[in-house]
C-alpha cells in the first residue's frame, strides 16, 4: 500500500507542561479546529464521570482533573498530519514525558500566563534537552488575572536558560485579551468573542491600535507601542539563519518577506538556535489555530532531524538508520498499556515499512515477534491498518516479550536503538490483595502494570515475605492502585509508604577474607583481599580486579564481582542497598581441587559483610525539591513549617498575586504534607515535589530508622 502522507509531511509532536498549564485543553481545541471532534469538553466538565476530554479519558484522570497517562492522537492541518501527545504535568507522572519526547520529533512546552516557568516545566524542559527536541513555547491563559507575557518570556530566559525569540505579542491581558499582534506578517489578529467558532479580524499595526481596540491598562499600551522594537529583534535573530537574506536586509534597509522569515524562523527552531514564542488563550479560544500553524510551519518533519542512533551491547553508538522507507524496517517500544483489546505496544517506526503479519526480531531481547493486529490509536479508539511507514506512531497488539525501550526490526538487519533512561523511585509501599482468594489475579495484574511503567518496581522483602511497590511519589502509587481496580477488576490494599533509604561508607579499608569448610571429599576453598573505598554521590557501584600472578584465576573473578553486587543489595546497617563505593579486588589465593566460582562469590558475600562494618558506613536519605505557592499573608507559615521538616530554603520567587518558595526537605519529613498546608493557608497553597540528591541522615534520626528496622523485621521473624 502506498503512503498517503508524504514524510516530509508529517509533524510528531508533544504538549508539554506543568500541571494545570493548559496542556489538555489546548489539545481539545487542537481537535476541533483540525475537524477531528465537533465538540468541546472542558476539565471541569468530567469530574462527574459522565463525559471525558479525548485524551483524559481514564476514571482516575476525570477524577483528578490531571493527565496521568499519556495520549497519541493524529489530525491534519494544512494537509500536514500532525501525530501528538499528550503528556501529564504532575512529577509523579515524568515517564510518560520522558518516553514520548524520545520518540517526538518537536514538542510544544504551553506555560500559565500567570505563573510562568514552573517546576515540572523546568523538569520537561531538561529531558527535551537531553533528546535534543526542537519546541516552540506557548504562554496560555492570557486571560487570567495576573497574567504577564513579558514576565513569562524572561523566566523562560532566566530559569530554562533558553535563548527566547518572540513571534507574537499579545493584545490586553486579562478580562480584556483580545488577541496577538504576529510579528511575521505584522498583522493584528483580534477576536470579537470567546465562541469556539469565532472569527478573528486582520488588522495593520499602526501606531493608534491600543486606542481603536480600547486598551487601557498602561502595561498593555506599553507593550504595543514597542512592536517596532520586537519587530526588529525577530528580524536580527532570525536572519542569522541566512547570510544571503542578511546581506539583503543590511544593503537595502527592506524587510524580508513572510517567507524568509518564516523560513529562517523554521531552520533556527529545528536547529534549536531559538525558541519561539507564541501567547493565546486556550479556554477563551483565542491563538489555538495560530499554535497549529507555527507547528506545521516551524517544527521539524522527521527528515529534518538527525538520524536516530544505533547502539553495540554496551550502548556506545555504532552507526545510524534514516528515517526512510528503504532502509530496513527499525522502531523503538517507548510504551506498552493494558487496554480493552490486550496489551498495547506503541511503536515509533524510524525506518522501513511494517506490514501486517510480518515476523520481525525484537534486538534487544533476541526474541522473534510475529505482528497480528496493527492500529492507529486516537487517545482510546483504536482503528486497524495494514502497514506503517518510516515516521508512523501506532500500537501493536498482545506482542509476547516486547516491553518499554526494546528495539524492533527486520530480521535480516537486526540493530538496537539507542534506549531510554528511566528514574529510580524514592518510595515504596507493601501492596496487597484486598480479597485473599483474589491474590493470584492481584499479583497477575500488578506484573502487568509494572511491565507498562518502568519507573514502578515490584520486589519481594526477603525477611518479611511482602510484596514492595517502589514509585515515583505517593499519587503515583495510589493511582497505580486505582488502576487496577478500574482495569483489571481487582482491589488491593497499600502499606504505609516507605522511604528509600541507601546506605554508604565514609572510609577507606582493606578486608581479607578466607572461606574455608571442609565436610569429607571435596572441601571449599578461596580467599580475597578487596578495598572497599567511598565515591562521590550518585557514582554508584563499581568493581575493580587488580590482581596479578593468577592469585585469583581469571575465571573467578566475575563470581567476586557477583557475589559482591548481590551482597550490596543488604546493607550492614538497616539492610537498605549499599551505593556510592568501589571495591578493588587485589590480592587472594585459591586451591585445585576445593576452589570454584561459588566459593569465590561466598567469600566476597563474606568480606563484604566484614569489611563494610569497619569502613564506617552511613545512612543516606532522598531529599526533595519542593517548591510550595502560597498567598503573601501565609509566607510566614509556610517557611516556618518548612524549616520544622528539615527543609532548607533555597530561594522566593514572585508568582503573580503569590509567592513560590523552593527548598529542598528530606522525603521522610513530606508525607501529609499537602493536609498541612491545606490547613495553615485555608486550602490556598499548592505544592510540587521531585526527587534532587541524596544526602546523610543526621544521625539521631539514623538510629531511629534503624531501631524500627530492626523492630520490624524482628517482629516478621517472631
Amino acid at each position: 500500500m502506498p503512503r498517503t502522507t508524504a514524510l516530509a509531511d508529517i509533524r510528531n509532536i508533544g504538549i508539554i507542561a506543568h500541571v494545570d498549564a493548559g496542556k489538555t485543553t489546548t489539545t481539545e481545541r487542537i481537535l476541533y479546529y483540525t475537524g477531528r471532534k465537533h465538540t468541546i469538553i472542558d476539565i471541569h466538565d468530567t469530574k462527574d464521570l459522565k463525559t471525558s476530554t479525548t485524551t483524559d479519558y481514564l476514571e482516575q484522570e476525570q477524577k483528578r482533573g490531571i493527565t496521568i497517562q499519556s495520549a497519541a492522537v493524529s489530525a491534519f492541518w494544512r494537509d500536514k498530519k500532525i501525530n501528538l501527545i499528550d503528556t501529564p504535568g504532575h512529577v509523579d507522572f515524568t515517564i510518560e514525558v520522558n518516553r514520548s519526547l524520545r520518540v517526538l520529533d518537536g514538542a510544544v512546552v504551553v506555560f500559565d500566563g500567570v505563573a510562568g516557568v514552573e517546576p515540572q516545566s523546568e523538569t520537561n524542559w531538561r529531558l527535551a534537552d537531553n533528546y535534543n527536541v526542537p519546541r516552540i513555547c506557548y504562554v496560555n491563559k492570557m486571560d487570567r488575572s495576573g497574567a504577564n507575557f513579558l514576565r513569562c518570556v524572561d523566566m523562560i530566559k532566566k530559569r530554562l536558560g533558553a535563548r527566547p525569540l518572540v513571534i507574537q505579542i499579545p493584545i490586553g491581558s486579562e478580562d480584556h485579551f483580545k488577541g496577538m499582534v504576529d510579528l511575521v506578517t505584522m498583522k493584528a489578529l483580534v477576536w470579537d468573542s470567546d465562541d469556539k467558532d469565532a472569527e478573528w479580524q486582520s488588522l495593520d499595526v499602526t501606531p493608534d491600535l491600543a486606542d481603536k481596540l480600547g486598551i487601557t491598562v498602561p502595561a498593555d499600551r506599553k507593550i504595543l507601542a514597542d512592536v517596532e522594537k520586537y519587530r526588529t529583534e525577530l528580524i536580527d535573530t532570525c536572519l542569522e539563519q541566512d547570510d544571503a537574506a542578511m546581506e539583503t536586509y543590511l544593503e537595502d534597509g527592506k524587510a524580508p518577506s513572510a517567507e524568509v522569515l518564516r523560513a529562517c524562523l523554521r531552520k533556527g527552531t529545528v536547529n534549536s538556535a531559538f525558541t519561539l514564542v507564541l501567547c493565546g488563550s486556550s479556554y477563551k479560544n483565542k491563538g489555538v489555530q495560530q499554535v497549529l500553524d507555527a507547528v506545521v510551519d516551524y517544527l521539524p518533519a522527521p527528515t529534518d532531524v538527525e538520524a536516530i542512533k544505533t547502539v553495540d551491547a554496551d550502548g556506545e553508538v555504532i552507526g545510524e538508520r534514516k528515517s526512510t522507507d528503504e532502509e530496513p524496517f527499525s522502531a523503538l517500544a517507548f510504551k506498552v498499556i493494558n487496554d480493552n483489546y490486550g496489551a498495547l505496544t506503541f511503536i515509533r517506526v524510524y525506518s522501513g515499512v511494517l506490514t501486517k503479519g510480518a515476523s520481525i526480531q525484537n534486538s534487544t531481547r533476541g526474541k522473534r515477534e510475529k505482528i497480528g493486529r496493527m492500529v492507529e490509536m486516537f487517545a482510546k479508539e483504536a482503528n486497524p491498518i495494514e502497514e506503517a511507514s518510516a515516521g508512523d506512531i501506532i500500537a501493536l497488539v498482545s506482542l509476547a516479550d516486547t516491553e518499554t525501550g526494546d528495539t524492533l526490526c527486520d530480521a535480516a538487519n537486526p540493530v538496537v536503538l539507542e534506549r531510554m533512561r528511566f528514574p529510580d523511585p524514592v518510595i515504596s509501599v507493601s501492596v496487597k490483595s484486598k480479597l485473599k482468594t483474589e491474590q493470584e489475579k492481584f499479583s497477575a495484574a500488578l506484573g502487568k502494570m509494572v511491565r507498562a511503567d518502568p519507573s514502578l518496581h515490584l520486589e519481594t522483602d526477603r525477611e518479611t515475605g511482602q510484596t514492595i511497590l517502589r514509585g515515583m511519589g505517593e499519587l503515583h502509587l495510589e493511582v497505580t492502585l486505582d488502576r487496577m481496580r478500574t482495569e483489571f477488576g481487582v482491589e488491593g490494599t497499600m502499606g504505609e509508604p516507605q522511604v528509600a533509604y541507601r546506605e554508604t561508607i565514609t572510609k577507606k579499608i582493606e578486608e581479607q577474607y578466607i572461606h574455608k569448610k571442609q565436610t569429607g571429599g571435596s572441601g571449599q576453598f578461596a580467599e580475597v583481599w578487596i578495598t572497599f573505598e567511598p565515591l562521590p554521590r550518585s557514582a554508584g557501584f563499581e568493581f575493580e580486579d587488580e590482581t596479578t600472578g593468577g592469585s585469583v584465576p581469571r575465571e573467578f573473578v566475575p563470581a567476586v564481582e557477583k557475589g559482591l553486587r548481590i551482597q550490596k543489595e543488604d546493607g550492614v546497617l538497616a539492610h537498605y542497598p549499599t551505593v556510592d563505593f568501589r571495591a578493588t579486588l587485589t590480592d587472594g589465593s585459591y586451591h585445585d581441587v576445593d576452589s570454584n566460582a561459588l566459593t569465590f562469590e561466598i567469600a566476597a558475600k563474606a568480606a563484604f559483610r566484614e569489611g563494610i562494618r569497619k569502613a564506617a558506613p552511613i545512612l543516606l536519605e532522598p531529599v526533595m525539591k519542593v517548591e510550595t505557592v502560597t498567598p503573601g499573608d501565609h509566607l510566614g507559615d509556610v517557611i516556618g513549617d518548612i524549616n520544622r521538616r528539615r527543609g532548607t530554603i533555597q530561594e522566593q520567587i514572585e508568582r503573580g498575586t503569590n509567592i513560590a518558595v523552593v527548598a529542598v526537605v528530606p522525603l521522610s519529613e513530606m508525607f501529609g504534607y499537602i493536609g498541612q498546608l491545606r490547613s495553615m493557608t485555608s486550602g490556598r497553597a499548592s505544592y510540587t515535589m521531585e526527587f534532587s540528591h541524596y544526602e546523610p541522615v543526621p544521625k539521631q534520626v539514623a538510629d531511629e530508622v534503624i531501631e524500627e528496622v530492626t523492630k520490624t523485621r524482628a517482629a516478621a521473624n517472631a
